[in-house]
């Protein structure tokens, strides 16, 4: 659910320490890498409290502390961290180290999924489809979904393309629900395949045509604007 990430920092300074710290975490030196990052977290660098965050987390190289690392992971996210907004959209969403809270939850995955992170857009559409933390809105759904979609997300792209097929939140399209299925199929999702046998039984020969003839098309663009 949660990875190190190397980013740099706004200062030439705060990179060396970060990159020193990174450097170590990735050869399990959590010593050195709590000396680089917890002063550059204490001096509100972002990244490193998200890193940090992590290591209280997990307990890498310090005692587990997951009281620690929501702090952290606020602090950061508060800064407008994306990785740090989505990890606490997933906690307050799992209700495991915190009281569970799909609203708190929907609050930071929208942050986040402004940003273009596609697990957060992800989430929101299950979010709004479900009417967790919000009321139930296909729409909105369907919007989330799309724009995980177009980022190459398979699973949102079977979404959209079963939101299609029903109608929900978007007009009923048996074309464009074969295109979307079709692309997650060829993506690894692993109910499209026996979907896709589903859609087709209600379409005609030409309909398939057409659609696989747009789906190629899709591909091409990178998924954008289909």
């Amino acid at each position: 659910l949660f990875s190190l990430l190397l980013v740099a920092p706004s200062y030439s300074g705060d990179y060396k320490k970060f990159k020193k710290g990174m450097t170590a975490a990735q050869t399990g030196d959590w010593a050195t890498a709590l000396k680089e990052w917890n002063p550059l977290a204490k001096e509100g660098n972002a990244p490193a409290q998200y890193n940090l965050g992590l290591m209280y987390r997990y307990g890498w190289g310090v005692l587990p502390d997951s009281k620690e690392a929501v702090r952290l992971w606020r602090l950061s996210a508060e800064q407008g961290y994306v990785d740090a907004q989505y990890n606490l959209g997933a906690i307050y969403e799992q209700g495991k180290i915190v009281t569970q809270d799909y609203k708190e939850a929907v609050r930071w995955w929208q942050l986040a999924a402004e940003q273009g992170f596609v697990k957060a857009q992800y989430n929101l559409g299950h979010m709004y489809r479900h009417g967790k933390g919000v009321p139930q809105d296909y729409k909105l759904s369907s919007r989330w979904f799309h724009l995980a979609a177009e980022q190459g997300d398979a699973q949102s792209q079977h979404n959209i393309g079963i939101a299609y097929y029903k109608g929900d939140g978007l007009v009923q399209d048996l074309v464009y629900s074969h295109i979307w299925v079709n692309i997650a199929m060829s993506n690894g999702h692993e109910l499209a395949k026996e979907n896709l046998k589903i859609i087709e039984n209600k379409m005609t020969l030409s309909q398939i045509e057409e659609a696989q003839k747009l789906a190629t098309e899709c591909v091409k663009k990178n998924y954008k604007g289909c």
